[in-house]
């Protein structure tokens, strides 16, 4: 019999570093490994985790077709549940509803145990939470309330993930976090350097003596490694980073990412492949099905939504003196050509797609078209904004600054105006184009309060 290796997924989220795990593929077509226990304190990230550890209870090919009824929107998740209650129960115990620091540690060792099932080769993974850490998060949170940013809770979640990388020992594990996580202090201290330490000897950095008296194993320490280069030093921290763009990924994504192997293995990793082409956005989603926007603040309709771009060629901004005769006939072209009668999408749609690019990863046939393929609802001002900046891209292949729209077009606020007149502002880029032929930028947990930053090239 092949072996499986176990793999328990701290702060899961939706699964998307375990579902790698579990969606690996050797060269002899076996999945080695098999997520036995992931733990989510989210309902709606939760929901994610248990559907995708119900489909992985069937071999890919016996997969019921009530599965892929359900994600089509013709059945609900209790139909399809209860038609396979014995997968349902396995799917349950896998995914786990709790919150790690709350829940007491007791009930999350024995969980983990029983996940394991005596298996003493298996995989520690996680992404203890990032707002805390992240650039932006720190912007925010230090703006509203510095004393309170010192004391946030996330900073330390952490050491969730040390304690129980030193209860339970795995042989192997992988820590994921933002690239912010490199430059993030607490009380003027660089917190990763830190981090790195207490990875590296997480026995001795339990808080409970008592536990500490009682582990027969004090002598375990790890050895942390890069996924991206041969030799790191602790002051290169970057050398931790991994950019997603150069391992096949189309987004712009810097994560960091530590490989622990305890040390009494005596094995050290190769490092990962590197592409040599970036994947760009329209390669992924430039098949899908054309939608348009909605109209928000007034009657939206196909008809109303193509005024919109009918009345650019008489609106004031079209005649500014920034827009060269270059941009301003690529605008005025594009408005003649906008289609009538698009949608603005369904939770579900029945069609066929040819993605060019590892369409294996992306599509399943079975399903017979696309989840989730809907457009938001956007007021007038902001759609007309979208269309310049598009076909600003298309131009000059970048993103425009605010200070490259027409006066008459920004938004009229505060902070358009200084960014305008300072030029170094950091809302500069607010309406930001995915380039065509380039990755997409980094896909942020919070798209909806940042929804000008993922403007469609088309």
């Amino acid at each position: 019999m092949r072996r499986t290796f176990p793999v328990v997924d701290l702060f899961a989220g939706p699964g998307g570093l375990g579902e790698g795990f579990a969606s690996y593929t050797d060269a002899e077509g076996n999945q080695p490994f098999k997520v036995a226990l992931s733990i989510e304190k989210d309902d709606f990230a939760h929901r994610t985790l248990e559907l995708r550890a119900f489909y992985r209870e069937f071999n890919r090919h016996t997969v019921p077709d009530d599965y892929y009824a359900y994600l089509r929107g013709e059945i609900s998740s209790d139909h399809l549940f209860n038609n396979h209650h014995k997968e349902y129960y396995r799917a349950r115990k896998v995914a786990w509803n709790a919150e790690l620091g709350v829940t007491s540690h007791q009930e999350v060792d024995n969980r983990i145990n029983r996940s394991l099932k005596g298996a003493n080769t298996w995989v520690l993974i996680g992404s203890p939470p990032c707002q805390a850490y992240s650039v932006i998060g720190r912007s925010r949170m230090r703006g509203s309330n510095p004393e309170e940013f010192e004391k946030d809770p996330r900073h330390f979640l952490y050491r969730e993930y040390l304690r129980i990388l030193a209860a339970h020992l795995p042989p192997v594990f992988i820590m994921e976090n933002v690239k912010g996580l490199l430059s993030a202090k607490i009380n003027g201290d660089n917190i990763f350097f830190k981090i790195l330490n207490d990875l590296s000897n997480p026995i001795n950095c339990l808080i409970d003596p008592l536990h500490m008296r009682k582990c027969n194993a004090t002598s375990y320490t790890y050895n942390l490694y890069s996924f991206s280069q041969p030799v790191w030093h602790l002051s290169n921290k970057s050398s931790f980073v991994i950019n997603m763009k150069y391992y096949g990924v189309p987004q712009d994504r810097q994560r960091v990412v530590v490989l622990g192997i305890r040390s009494d293995l005596n094995t050290h990793p190769e490092l990962l492949q590197t592409s040599e082409n970036a994947v760009s956005v329209h390669q992924v989603i430039g098949d899908l099905p054309r939608l348009r926007s909605a109209l928000s603040r007034e009657k939206d309709s196909s008809k109303v939504w193509r005024m919109v771009f009918e009345t650019i060629a008489s609106n004031e901004w079209i005649n500014d003196s920034k827009l060269s005769k270059e941009l301003r006939d690529e605008i005025l072209s594009e408005a003649k050509t906008v289609r009538q009668n698009l949608s603005t999408g369904q939770m579900f749609i029945h069609a066929s797609t040819k993605m060019e690019y590892m369409p294996e990863w992306f599509l399943d046939e079975r399903l017979s078209g696309i989840c989730n393929h809907t457009s938001r609802s956007h007021m007038r001002a902001d759609i007309q904004r979208y269309f310049f900046a598009s076909c600003f891209a298309k131009v000059y292949k970048r993103s425009p600054q605010l200070k490259d729209f027409p006066e008459q077009l920004l938004p009229k606020h505060k902070n358009a105006k200084l960014s305008v007149i300072n030029g170094n502002s950091p809302f500069s880029d607010r309406f930001r184009v995915q380039l065509r032929y380039s990755p997409a930028t980094t896909i942020t947990s919070h798209i909806a309060k940042d929804g000008h930053y993922f403007i469609h090239y088309d």
